[in-house]
């Protein structure tokens, strides 16, 4: 018993800012376009400085692990291909499955991972999570782009859109982050201690500010149905994404419990808000999105509290299916 007060204590303020987000978009009628500095601020200010954080006081050795890469990020391509199929077999449109590619395998790892699963795990977790945002961003992020222009909704040629693709990734704020952090850890540097305190104050600002935006954004879009495969893309996301990852790191090798159970645990987040901004960016599925968004999230509140009982809390799911 004492287990499970634990875990809604660790859950509790997640999923309660959310709602208390929803609830004040429901409530308080303010415009939409009131949202767009505080998604500023986390996306170029708050975010970066918590990746920032988590990377700067790690050893390079810790962040090289290829073979952890590989297996998390094939996990989410598995994953990406079976929800491409899922909206393939209820759309037949390829920019709406690549849509639903992105909601069934693109987990709020920016938003909620490094906050929860440092909570729940401790520092010791803080690398695979950095190692997991940083590559399923990239993965997404590029395979998205390519499908798009493929479907013709980019009217850009292949070369074109192969450099756009790259220069969005070497400008995002969070690989900036990452790679400053980076340099901090190699050069073994410290900030002065002003500008820490200030690094300190935006990355606790984030967690909460995004799960607050989250619950707000939702709320301000009414799902007026349930798309047929919206089901079909909570299952993968929140069921078979971690089961994916789980059997992939183990028949790869033994990665330790804490990375084993971190990666399980980010698998097992909800959809990301993300997906949302893809979809309105190319004006494709936004409604589905938004039944995506919101039907995982509520769903998670069941599913990520059974993963994080079954591993973090009782260790009762080996991480080595493979000894």
């Amino acid at each position: 018993m004492s287990e499970l007060i634990g875990l809604f204590n660790l859950l509790a303020p997640f999923f309660g800012l959310i709602a208390l987000g929803f609830f004040c978009g429901k409530v308080v009628k303010q415009p939409e376009g009131g949202l767009a500095w505080m998604q500023f601020f986390l996306i170029y200010v708050a975010l970066p400085c918590l990746f920032f954080r988590l990377i700067a006081d790690k050893p390079l050795d810790e962040l090289a692990n290829w073979p952890f890469i590989a297996a998390t990020t094939f996990s989410t391509a598995c994953a990406f291909a079976l929800s491409f199929a899922a909206g393939w077999r209820y759309t037949r449109e390829l920019p709406q499955s690549v849509m639903q590619g992105v909601a069934g395998s693109y987990s709020n790892i920016g938003y909620m991972g490094p906050p929860l699963i440092l909570a729940a795990i401790g520092s010791s977790a803080s690398a695979p999570v950095v190692l997991i945002f940083v590559f399923d961003t990239l993965f997404l992020f590029s395979i998205v782009p390519l499908l798009m222009s493929l479907a013709g909704i980019d009217k850009l040629t292949l070369g074109a859109t192969i450099r756009k693709i790259v220069w969005r990734v070497v400008t995002h704020p969070f690989n900036i982050a990452t790679a400053a952090g980076i340099m901090a850890s190699y050069l073994h540097l410290k900030l002065p201690g002003p500008i820490d305190q200030m690094v300190t104050w935006l990355w606790g600002a984030a967690a909460p500010c995004a799960l607050f935006l989250l619950g707000v954004t939702v709320a301000m879009r009414p799902l007026k149905r349930i798309p047929g495969e919206v089901p079909v893309l909570v299952l993968i996301k929140l069921v078979l994404h971690p089961l994916l990852v789980w059997v992939v790191l183990s028949a790869i090798g033994d990665f330790g419990q804490d990375w084993t159970y971190a990666a399980i645990v980010m698998a097992a987040l909800p959809p990301a808000l993300n997906i949302f901004v893809i979809s309105t960016q190319y004006n494709v599925g936004v409604e589905r999105a938004s039944a995506c968004v919101l039907i995982g999230t509520l769903v998670s509140m069941v599913t990520l509290t059974a993963v994080l009982y079954l591993t973090t809390r009782t260790g009762i799911l080996p991480y080595d299916l493979f000894p």
